[in-house]
């Protein structure tokens, strides 16, 4: 395996690592929205 391919490989594993963290911190911090009490707090 040439230098090159070896040097995109990385960068795309690199990536793809960091792109799938990002995402997953970003799941995991977020606060839950809050949900209606009952039924009559959904009518307008």
């Amino acid at each position: 395996m040439n230098s090159e391919a070896l040097i995109l490989l990385l960068a795309t594993q690199i990536t793809v690592t960091c792109v799938t963290c990002y995402f997953f911190y970003r799941v995991l911090t977020t606060p839950p929205r809050p949900e209606p009490d009952s039924y009559s707090d959904n009518d307008q």
